[in-house]
C-alpha cells in the first residue's frame, strides 16, 4: 500500500496523486508540488489515504510544501498574468494570420513555462508564432491543440437542461459515451437531441447508463394508490 493525497490544479480538472511525505496536509489545503511540466500550485481534494501500488504511477512525486501566503499571492498574480498573455497571444495570432482559436492560457507556478491551448480544424504551422511569443515573455512557450470537448470544458456554457455544462462544473475526466447508451435509455437518436454544445454526445448519457433499466417489461402497481384511479405502468403492450 502507498500513502497518497489527491491534488487538482484546475476547477473540476483531473485529480493527480502525490506522496504527502512528511508534510501535514489536510483536505482543501493548497500545496506546491512538482509535476512533469514544472512546479505547480494546487488544491488537495482527496485527503491522505492508502491505495494499492497498482493505482499509482511510479515514481510518485512528493508534495514540496503547503502553500504560504506568499505562494497564494503569487498564484493570484499568475492568474492575472494569464489574462494579459491571452490578449497578447490573440493579437499575435491575428498578425500571423493563423486559422486557430485561442481557448486558454496556463502559467506554471514558477513561470518556467506558459501553455497556450487552442483549437483548429487541422494541423497548423505555428513555429513563427512560438518564436514571437518567446521573445515577448522570455520563457518556454508551448502551444497545445485541444478538441471541442476540451473547449467546452474550459469555456463552459448552459446545456439543454438549463444548467451549467457537466464537463465545466462537475466532471474531472471525460468518460467514453456511445450511441448505445442513448438506445438503452429509449432516447430519440436525433443528433440535435442527444448532442451537447460541443457537438458530441452529451456526457450525461453516461450518468443514466444502467445495466438493468427499471420498469422494463414489468407491471408496476403503486403501494399507495393516488386519490383518483390506481395508476399502472405496463410496458407489455
Amino acid at each position: 500500500m502507498v500513502k497518497i493525497v489527491g491534488v487538482r490544479f484546475k476547477k473540476n480538472g483531473k485529480i493527480y496523486y502525490f506522496d504527502p511525505d512528511i508534510v501535514d496536509i489536510q483536505l482543501r489545503d493548497h500545496v506546491i508540488v512538482e509535476t512533469a511540466r514544472g512546479v505547480e500550485y494546487g488544491e488537495v481534494v482527496l485527503g491522505t489515504k492508502e491505495v494499492s501500488e497498482k493505482e499509482v504511477a511510479n515514481p510518485l512525486k512528493k508534495v514540496l510544501r503547503r502553500a504560504t501566503e506568499a505562494d497564494n499571492q503569487k498564484h493570484e498574480e499568475n492568474k492575472q498574468a494569464e489574462k494579459e498573455a491571452f490578449k497578447i497571444c490573440v493579437k499575435k495570432i491575428e498578425q500571423h494570420k493563423l486559422p486557430i482559436k485561442l481557448i486558454e492560457v496556463s502559467y506554471t507556478f514558477d513561470v518556467s513555462k506558459i501553455i497556450f491551448y487552442f483549437i483548429a480544424e487541422g494541423r497548423v504551422d505555428f513555429r513563427e508564432l512560438v518564436k514571437d511569443l518567446a521573445s515577448v515573455f522570455r520563457t518556454r512557450i508551448e502551444l497545445r491543440q485541444i478538441g471541442v470537448r476540451d473547449e467546452a470544458k474550459a469555456i463552459g456554457g448552459i446545456g439543454t437542461c438549463g444548467r451549467v455544462l457537466c464537463c465545466h462544473s462537475v466532471l474531472g475526466d471525460f468518460q467514453p459515451v456511445s450511441i448505445k447508451m442513448a438506445k438503452k435509455q429509449n432516447l430519440s437518436l436525433n443528433p440535435s437531441k442527444i448532442s451537447g454544445v460541443c457537438g458530441r454526445l452529451m456526457c450525461c448519457l453516461k450518468f443514466e447508463n444502467y445495466d438493468d433499466l427499471p420498469c422494463q417489461n414489468k407491471r408496476v402497481v403503486y403501494d399507495i394508490p393516488p386519490e383518483d384511479d390506481e395508476v399502472l405502468i405496463d410496458d407489455e403492450e
